[in-house]
Parts: structure tokens; C-alpha cells; sequence
């Protein structure tokens, strides 16, 4: 995955209508979806507690697979780059340990992988105004870029692939 420039006014416009779209889903339809069920298969104890899971886990799977098949529309483009950028940078997160160690063997491809991750980092949180680990970001950066020049590489997040993890 490439990092992109995107709008962030753009983004967080559209991320608040699809998550306040999400509740409004989820609740209506969980409760219509509930009481339709208790009206037509209704339980003479009183308990309706399975009818209502059901709407929710019914509405969840609706809402996901609605969510699923727009993912590609123009109106999700941001959003869905946020949510592909999140997968990746855990992927890297999950093996950061053994990323970190190879560095510090000279290891090139590692220092790309942990590149990427840091400057999509850095992307995810000025998107999402978190901004508050940017300075250890900073430090962090500096450390790497210092171990590149040690072992004459060019960082570029331009040549990472999800692929590349394969090998930690």
C-alpha cells in the first residue's frame, strides 16, 4: 500500500457522516429488527433478550456488508485509505520487535518496513489530531534515519509492500 496525500477536511467530514450513519443503522435497525421478531415469534416468559441480539448481530452484519460493497465509492475514499493504512501499520506493529532487532543488524529492508510505518504514522495521526507522541515519533525518525546513514541505504516508503513482512 502507498502512502497518499489526502484532505483532511474532506476525511473527517466524511468519517463522522459514515460513523453517525453506523449508530443511526445499528439502532433503528437493531430495534425495528428486535421488535419485529418479538411481535411475529413472541416468548411467553417475557425474557426477549435472544430476539434482541439477533437484531443487533442482524443489523452489525447489514451495516457491514453495506460498508463492504460502497468501500470503493468516491465518498469513501478517505475513509476507506485511513482504514487500509490502519491494517497495514498493525501488520508492521505486530512484528516491530523483530523489525527493530534486524535494524540494528543493518538490516535494509527492515529499515524501510519500520520507514513506512513511521511516516504513515505520522499521516495517521495529524489525520486523526493525535498529535501528542509526535516528538517521540520525531526521535524515533531521527534514530533510523541515523542507522540509514551508518549503512549508506535511502529510506523511502515508496518501496515497502505488505509482502516485505513475510520475512520477520
Amino acid at each position: 500500500m502507498k502512502l497518499q496525500e489526502i484532505n483532511k477536511a474532506r476525511y473527517r467530514n466524511h468519517l463522522n457522516k459514515v460513523i453517525v450513519g453506523c449508530i443511526a443503522a445499528l439502532v433503528v435497525g437493531s430495534l425495528g429488527i428486535a421488535q419485529g421478531l418479538i411481535a411475529v415469534l413472541p416468548n411467553e416468559q417475557g425474557s426477549h433478550f435472544h430476539w434482541n441480539l439477533a437484531g443487533v448481530v442482524i443489523s452489525c452484519l447489514v451495516i457491514g456488508s453495506v460498508l463492504k460493497k460502497y468501500k470503493h465509492h468516491d465518498f469513501m475514499t478517505e475513509v476507506t485509505y485511513v482504514w487500509e493504512l490502519k491494517k497495514q501499520l498493525n501488520y508492521i506493529t505486530r512484528k516491530m520487535r523483530k523489525l527493530k532487532a534486524a535494524v540494528e543488524e543493518g538490516d535494509v529492508i527492515a529499515m524501510q518496513i519500520i520507514n513506512y510505518s513511521y511516516a504513515g504514522s505520522r499521516q495517521l495521526w495529524q489525520l486523526d489530531d493525535n498529535t501528542i507522541t509526535m516528538e517521540e515519533l520525531s526521535i524515533w525518525q531521527a534514530e533510523l534515519d541515523a542507522k540509514a546513514r551508518e549503512v549508506n541505504v535511502v529510506l523511502d516508503t515508496e518501496k515497502y509492500s505488505q509482502k516485505l513482512l513475510e520475512n520477520y
